[in-house]
């Protein structure tokens, strides 16, 4: 097998300009997904595996939305996601199929599907069949990661999924070590809803108790825009007596963490050490009813001699350290609505759940309490 490409694939709409609404294959009676009251059936980009783990003519199995997948990349080095099952008898398209430079061929008639989902050859007829397809997933790839659209309207996806490194312009000037295994993490089978987790974005006091830092952070500026919640963040007594003061430090990235929220299911950190800078990416990717996979990648900027000394595998490592405290966190915890605040968490958790609302779907079955969309 080849091993993945490393440019950046963008996910382009078909000629017809509408994404075909997806089928309830594999979904609950009543079509929902809910996990602590929420839907889990969400609008945006979604992480489904890591660029390294999918070479040229591999084929994998994967479940996402309720939904049986199947992953491959094209010989053209194309990512494909549909639903997995060949329209014609059911087999599975994940398991002992081929990819071919057509599209993928089932291993039971030998049936081809091409990448847009239409079939394309029946080995023992001299015509397709155009009555029938597979669902087809818009996908893109970037930050060595595969991302999955979802849009419970069936709508082209809505934005472009952000570049990682290149998101803070004091980051954007280094090299970094390559994403490999070692610079990620995967947390699968979680009753994590991602509501949960980007209320972290608002959330500067967790750091006290969770990640165990002298005191909370402050949170020094914040920009809300249509689909993105961005934030600089200072730690430290420094930050917190100058923010006091009035004074944000405008420009300035010591001891600062820049927080990026693309939708609900990406956000990148990139963080300003003293020996360099660490970005990590953390994503929660609905499964099914009651069940979310969490990723999380670690990009470190390149020092000189750095990997013969030890120290890459070092602020690797100590990148790492937080994320399992904060798992901990989530995996155990309950959604509250409307929760009890104090004074100084009203403001943020309030305008972090307005600005999630725009991610439910508009015409699902929902009580509108406290910003946010509740499954009935």
């Amino acid at each position: 097998m080849t091993a993945a490409p490393t440019q950046r694939q963008i996910y382009t709409p078909p000629a017809e300009g509408k994404v075909p609404p997806k089928q309830k294959v594999g979904r609950p009676a009543d079509g929902e997904m809910t996990l602590h009251g929420l839907t889990l059936d969400l609008t945006g980009w979604w992480q489904i595996g890591w660029s390294h783990e999918l070479a040229v003519g591999q084929v994998l199995a994967k479940r996402y939305f309720g939904r049986d997948l199947v992953v491959y990349r094209g010989t053209d080095g194309k990512v494909v996601v549909h639903d997995r099952y060949c329209q014609h008898l059911g087999a599975s398209l994940a398991h002992g199929s081929c990819v071919t430079d057509e599209g993928i061929q089932c291993p039971f008639h030998g049936w081809v599907w091409g990448p847009d989902g239409k079939n394309v050859s029946i080995p023992y007829q001299d015509r397709p069949n155009k009555a029938r397809g597979l669902n087809t997933w818009p996908v893109t790839e970037i930050n060595d990661t595969i991302y999955i659209w979802n849009d419970p309207e069936g709508r082209e996806p809505l934005w472009e999924v952000v570049e990682a490194t290149t998101l803070a312009p004091h980051a954007a000037k280094f090299e970094y070590h390559p994403i490999t295994a070692d610079t990620g993490s995967y947390y699968p089978d979680l009753s994590v809803h991602p509501q949960m987790v980007i209320e972290n974005a608002v959330d500067p006091h967790h750091f006290r108790f969770v990640h165990r830092t002298p005191i909370s952070p402050v949170i020094l500026e914040e920009e809300i825009g249509e689909w993105t919640w961005w934030a600089r963040v200072g730690f430290g007594n420094r930050w917190s007596q100058r923010f006091a003061a009035g004074d944000i430090g405008a420009g300035e990235d010591h001891n600062t963490i820049e927080f990026l929220w693309n939708g609900m299911g990406i956000s990148v950190s990139t963080e300003s050490m003293a020996d360099g800078i660490r970005i990590i990416a953390i994503n929660t990717t609905p499964v099914d009813d009651q069940r979310s996979d969490m990723f999380a990648t670690y990009w470190i900027s390149k020092q000189e001699g750095d990997l013969e000394d030890g120290s890459y595998e070092r602020r690797l490592n100590q990148a790492k350290i937080a994320m399992p405290d904060d798992v901990n966190i989530w995996n155990n915890q309950i959604f509250i609505d409307p929760p009890s605040l104090a004074t100084s968490e009203g403001q943020g958790f309030r305008s972090m759940r307005r600005w999630t609302q725009r991610f439910y779907p508009e015409n699902s079955q929902y009580t509108l309490r406290n910003g946010l969309r509740r499954a009935q």
